[in-house]
């Protein structure tokens, strides 16, 4: 059975064009969908991808109008390949059914690996460009020296409770027992 997924991204995009390119293409049914591709929640491609079986085939108009991102793009069609459903994009011209398609998919999956460890490497360097310019990561500090040191002798005094110095420097709890924590820690 060819099964098609049409979606577009906002109410006043029309579907026409993709299903009608599906139902030429020879889709049995055809799943529509109007939300946008990086939305979480598509709840009629996740019925789709329920109807497919082994032997099947998936077919968009486009790829773009499957995955969130090249990486999800890559793993949707790896999961629907170890299920033996076969995946089809009409723009593209890709279908995983011959292997210069799925060498097409390895490629596309190779890349997204690529461009994601770029990323990896380039924020690492970033962060120990800053680190040797003396900059931390983070939120900067709800409190300076000055009211760290008050703040811990209101503490050792026990005279306030955690709740009343923490209102009274205009932090919460929360803020406070981190810090305490942080310090903590350092030492």
């Amino acid at each position: 059975m060819k099964i098609g997924y049409a979606r577009v991204s906002t109410d006043d995009q029309h579907l026409h064009l993709q299903i009608d390119g599906l139902r030429k293409a020879g889709c049995d049914r055809i799943y529509e969908e109007k939300a946008s591709g990086r939305s979480l929640e598509r709840p009629q491609l996740a019925e789709c991808l329920k109807a497919l079986r082994a032997g099947d085939t998936l077919c968009v108009w486009r790829l773009d109008r499957l995955g969130r991102s090249l990486s999800n793009l890559v793993q949707v069609v790896n999961d629907l390949q170890r299920e033996g459903i076969i995946f089809e994009s009409l723009t593209e011209k890709i279908e995983t059914s011959s292997a210069a398609g799925a060498l097409v998919f390895h490629v596309f999956g190779a890349l997204a690996e690529f461009e994601r460890a770029l990323i990896k490497e380039r924020t690492h360097a970033g962060l120990a460009a800053a680190r040797a310019r003396g900059r931390k990561g983070g939120r900067p500090a709800k409190l300076s020296a000055a009211q760290w040191k008050a703040v811990q002798s209101l503490l050792r005094a026990k005279e306030l409770t955690v709740t009343e110095i923490a209102q009274q420097f205009g932090i919460s709890r929360s803020a406070l027992y981190c810090t305490i924590k942080r310090t903590q820690t350092a030492k």
